[in-house]
């Protein structure tokens, strides 16, 4: 049984898997199939920019019980042999003829009972990261093996962050926040706004990030249209409210939030709304429990905010965070997911300022027994301002 480990100890791994294993005994899954970027990285510690690259599939099995197999392209034989993965089979891929399907069939024949059931990620929130004619081919060879629904199986264990994966996430809101800490040293007005989000890029990277899979953001006077669009060159305008938000990665974990800058003054519509988002954000860190239901935070965010004086905007309020940009469950008024003590979760409060226009307010909490912990640096009471 290997010692060695990517990124975490080989036994902050082992427990994933015993939890895994947990709820897939619970489920009567007795293999589990994993295929994404997300799944691989949180089993085994495989982490590598190379899911970029479509060419190539890379599959892990679970069994019921036992270390997970590797099944992957030749091309990944060395940097997932720095894991504490063991059992490693590989293809000489992209192979069109048979891009690992025989050998990933071969696998789980051998791990799995003939009559046994294969897991794979189907609900909200997940993919399959294959060829659809490659998992139609398996089912058909594995034949008369079910392939069914264990999203719960690995959604219920990675919801629930170890105090080492709540350092990294901390870690990765602690290099954001000194990157907007520096927003004012290179926005200005007349400057381009997409050459303000290149500068934000790259103090992002220049604080310790490993790279920025996301950034966003949304400009305009008293508040934006738009929060997810790429940046054109429109000129920073005084009285112009622009955001910023940062999906910056360390270690395979993201921070995910953003901050608001006035150009010059604070409009008095801007600082009635950001005043709000502020209060309200605060409410709910006050309010926050194990227990209660996604949908119930949604409820008491909007009553908060209409307390605070603004109306929110409608969209979902905040959700899951850690290996991916945005994990469930969602701050909506229909999820039903219930918060549990290490849930890692962004309060993500928006507001509408005008007919057309929103602002939204974000920070990333860890969820103890006693409450909510932040783990971003808090939104100052005071909307930040550029040089007009």
């Amino acid at each position: 049984m290997a010692d060695r480990s990517a990124i975490f100890p080989a036994d902050e791994f082992r427990g994933r898997i015993a939890r895994i294993q947990d709820q897939m005994h619970t489920r009567g899954v007795d293999g589990l199939l994993l295929t994404t970027a997300a799944d691989i990285f949180y089993t085994t510690g495989f982490l590598t920019r190379f899911w970029d690259s479509p060419a190539r599939p890379w599959y892990v099995v679970v069994p019921a019980s036992g270390d997970p197999v590797a099944v992957i392209p030749s091309i990944g034989g060395e940097l997932m042999a720095e894991t504490w993965i063991g059992d490693i089979r590989s293809w000489d891929a992209p192979d069109p003829r048979d891009d690992g399907i025989s050998l990933l069939a071969e696998t789980v024949a051998g791990l799995v009972p003939g009559n046994g059931r294969i897991g794979v990620p189907m609900g909200p929130e997940t993919h399959l990261r294959a060829p659809l004619s490659d998992y139609e081919t398996l089912r058909a060879r594995l034949s008369p093996m079910a392939f069914v629904d264990a999203t719960a199986c690995i959604q219920r264990v990675r919801e629930i962050k170890s105090e080492a994966e709540i350092l990294k996430i901390r870690e990765a809101c602690r290099i954001a926040g000194r990157a907007f800490d520096r927003v004012t040293d290179f926005a200005s007005c007349g400057r381009g706004f997409d050459a303000v989000m290149r500068d934000f890029q790259m103090a992002l990277i220049g604080e310790g990030a490993d790279w920025v899979s996301y950034v966003a953001g949304g400009i305009g006077p008293d508040g934006y249209g738009s929060v997810i669009s790429p940046p054109g060159p429109v000129p920073l305008r005084r009285g112009d409210v622009f955001m910023l938000d940062a999906g910056a990665v360390r270690d395979g974990y993201y921070c995910d939030f953003d901050r608001n800058y006035a150009v010059g003054s604070v409009s008095s519509v801007i600082g009635r709304a950001h005043a709000g988002l502020w209060q309200a954000t605060e409410d709910m860190l006050t309010l926050l429990r194990p227990g209660m239901l996604a949908r119930e935070v949604h409820a008491l965010f909007g009553e908060a905010m209409r307390k605070a004086g603004v109306v929110p905007s409608g969209w979902r309020l905040g959700h899951g965070l850690g290996i991916a940009l945005t994990e469930w469950p969602s701050f909506s008024a229909v999820d039903e997911t219930p918060l549990r003590a290490g849930m890692v979760l962004t309060l993500e409060p928006g507001c509408v300022t005008e007919a057309d226009r929103i602002l939204l307010h974000e920070e990333v909490i860890v969820l103890r027994a006693e409450g909510a912990e932040l783990l971003s640096p808090r939104t100052p009471v005071t909307l930040p301002q550029v040089a007009a």
